[in-house]
């Protein structure tokens, strides 16, 4: 098997890395830092942009030859394929806390523990660990300082010991973005402000006269007490008035004192978003709604704190900026309006909760961070516009590498034709895990071409490590690595697969005493939203706790359910509809020729809830002008299977067993250094001794971090774990 150098250590290999390793400390933990290189300057290194959308799948993207029927216009994208190097054959993990963990680690979910969607609920278990090798403290190593802005959502600061510092925790110097509470956008408010009734405005702004409750003039108040008077222009004012980051009072005039109804703390999806800095001393500053930056829709935001941020660093300084836009995640409105655009104008009097206007929102979102990407190409000195308005990029005279990944497949009612919406974001089947990757800079020899190659998302941890000059990424890492090299692809045309097989992982996390997200009907019985605004974000149904569901008018039980299945019985009692179950956790394993589907359920109807695992058999057709999908029915007959499927279906499962057994349990290692010992029980004490809640050393899994996990440690100590995986 060719490609797996860095994924073919043994823990034991690596303990002759130990002498390569110098030991630092940070204020929050004991981590082992990789030494600077003695002349990070002397070698020019590319600084690196790597641009990450939420829920923009392979099916959205017209520049690899899908889009359905009505593509979302990508100039920017499609300027920097152009230039570049487009990945075709790309998998990322299902759901977005799961693929960034693995993409900024190197690692599989298996190994970094971040297998689910981070919601409230989850304990830092399931996050990113403060010990973890993070691609920010690989590159400080060669020199670089590297930001964060916009969505983080690899550890939420609810359940997280550092609480709002978590991004400076985990290695960065810079973030400015948003920790909300989920760690995704809230919900719209449908009030617009305070001007009128829940449910009112369904886009979270007044639209035209058109609609019900609409204006087409009135009074603009921004935070500060200004106001100025809007109507008259073929956007309606209600809109333009959001753009700015006020809020609108329908028919009436400026006047001295705001109006009291006008609320200006309530949160927005991506208009209203309060901010949040974390700075390389570690401090936090925390920015109200009422700040103009907390007011900006959210890619322009973005888009402005990233151009900022980069353009105060000094001409010598090498820098890694990772830009990951919110959009086009849930919930859908409309942007702000590109007066180049009809259709944009258009959507001010869309209604944002019908299901077809949603799909064409995500067009219009799509289109939207498509422009934002383009004006932080200019801002930051990449590219310019010629005369028509068209983006001008000549990579080869920049010094900056620049990366667009979608993080997992698109959302069910937004995925395009002929991808299947019943297997989209979430599942580990194709249209939930193919995604777009493109890459353009100076270090891409003959651009405009494609690789076809398979790349996973944790493949970019090695490529941005080989960018700033690491020259063995295994051996700068003192844990065993999944990502596989990527350079190559970029400097050798005629370059071979590197990757022989890819993988892909969604499942549950970790929540005190074994609890579970709830229960969310949407069509099909999920559990990946973690809370019930998600659930009715996305227009879904939540059976979870304290849910208000029921089925001809009986009522269902108050405390709600723990698991579909048991949503399912209760349905179909009562006379409902059944409805298709979505497994609990979703895996799947692939070679150039086949792929192997594992999704596991809970099945309740025996009275107690018990796994039940089903394995799914595909033989891989990758057209060169159609997508290859593997759709319900595809599935080869596992008691039927030709003498070479049987042979592929054994490899697969051994490939995947192997890669299980790569990982090895180390109860007590909390700091994740493979050995039981003294350093724990100080790590263990300083958690404890906190607020002594969630953290890495809550051993026992119940939410607490106490005398009942110091007695796991010391059962343990002396236990070295390292000889057998990672």
């Amino acid at each position: 098997m060719h490609g797996h150098t860095l994924i073919r250590f043994s823990m034991g290999c690596l303990l002759g890395i130990a002498a390569l390793v110098v030991a630092g400390c940070s204020d929050n933990n004991s981590f082992p830092v990789v030494p600077a290189d003695p002349d990070p300057v002397a070698t020019a290194r590319p600084n690196i942009l790597f641009v990450v959308l939420d829920d923009v799948g392979m099916d959205q993207m017209e520049i690899f030859g899908f889009g359905g029927a009505t593509a979302p216009a990508t100039p920017t994208i499609g300027e920097l394929a152009s230039s570049g190097v487009s990945f075709s054959d790309t998998w990322a993990m299902p759901a977005c806390s799961v693929t960034r963990a693995a993409m900024f680690e190197g690692r599989f979910p298996l190994r970094t523990n971040v297998k689910a969607a981070l919601g409230p609920n989850d304990l830092a278990n399931s996050m990113t660990s403060p010990y973890a090798m993070t691609i920010p403290r690989l590159l400080a190593g060669q020199g670089y300082e590297s930001a964060l802005i916009g969505k983080f959502h690899i550890a939420l600061q609810g359940n997280y010991p550092a609480g709002d510092a978590l991004v400076h925790d985990l290695g960065w110097d810079y973030f400015a973005g948003w920790l909300d509470e989920t760690g995704d956008p809230t919900s719209i408010d449908t009030t617009a402000g305070g001007i009128a009734p829940p449910g009112t405005y369904s886009c979270g702004f007044v639209p035209g006269s058109e609609l019900a409750n609409g204006a087409d003039a009135g009074a603009c108040y921004m935070a500060d007490g200004s106001c100025s008077e809007h109507g008259g222009d073929v956007v309606a004012p209600g809109r333009s008035c959001r753009d700015a980051g006020g809020l609108f009072n329908p028919n009436t005039s400026c006047q001295s004192v705001v109006p009291e109804r006008l609320d200006f703390t309530r949160m927005n999806a991506h208009s209203v978003s309060p901010v949040t800095y974390n700075r390389a001393d570690g401090s936090v500053e925390k920015l109200p709604t009422t700040d103009p930056r907390s007011r900006q829709f959210r890619a322009s935001f973005a888009v402005d704190a990233a151009a900022d941020w980069i353009n105060s660093r000094a001409a010598d300084q090498a820098w890694m900026a990772t830009v990951s836009f919110a959009s086009i995640h849930t919930p859908l409105v409309p942007p702000p309006v590109d007066p180049a655009s009809p259709a944009s104008i258009a959507a001010t009097n869309l209604d944002c909760s019908n299901l077809l206007a949603q799909r064409e929102l995500s067009n219009l979102m799509v289109e939207s961070l498509d422009l934002e990407i383009g004006r932080l190409l200019v801002e930051i000195g990449l590219a310019t516009h010629d005369q028509q308005g068209s983006l001008v990029y000549a990579p080869e005279s920049t010094d900056t590498m620049v990366v667009v990944l979608g993080d997992n497949g698109s959302l069910g009612y937004t995925v395009k034709l002929p991808f299947d919406l019943t297997r989209s974001k979430g599942s580990a089947y194709q249209t939930g895990v193919w995604v777009p990757l493109i890459v353009s800079g100076p270090l891409v020899d003959t651009p405009d071409r494609q690789v076809r190659s398979m790349v996973n998302a944790v493949d970019l941890f090695a490529l941005f490590a080989e960018i700033a000059g690491v020259g063995d990424v295994q051996a700068a890492v003192p844990r065993m690595l999944d990502a596989v090299s990527m350079l190559p692809y970029l400097t050798n045309p005629d370059q071979p697969a590197l990757r022989d097989w890819n993988y892909t992982e969604v499942g549950l996390s970790l929540q005190a005493d074994g609890e579970v997200n709830g229960p969310c009907v949407i069509n099909s019985c999920t559990q990946i939203p973690n809370v019930r605004s998600i659930c009715e974000d996305n227009n879904g149904v939540w059976w979870g706790k304290d849910n208000t569901a029921a089925v001809n008018g009986v009522p269902a039980p108050g405390q709600g359910f723990k698991y579909c299945s048991e949503v399912l019985d209760f349905v179909t009692r009562n006379g409902g509809d059944a409805f298709e179950i979505l497994p609990l956790v979703s895996i799947a394993v692939r070679n150039d020729a086949f792929k192997l589907v594992e999704n596991t359920f809970k099945d309740c109807s025996s009275g107690s809830c018990v796994d039940s695992t089903q394995l799914e058999l595909f033989e891989i057709d990758q057209p060169l002008d159609t997508p290859w999908l593997d759709r319900k029915g595809d599935e080869l007959p596992l008691n039927a299977l030709s003498s070479g499927q049987q042979t592929a279906y054994v490899e697969l499962q051994d490939q995947l067993a192997l890669l299980r057994a790569s990982v090895v349990e180390c109860p007590g290692d909390g700091n994740i250094d493979g050995v039981v010992d003294e350093e724990d029980l100080r790590q263990w004490e300083r958690y404890a001794s906190g607020a002594g809640l969630s953290s890495v050393y809550d051993l026992n899994l119940d939410g607490r971090t106490d005398a009942l996990d110091e007695v796991i440690i010391q059962s343990n100590l002396g236990l070295d774990c390292r000889a057998g995986g990672g």
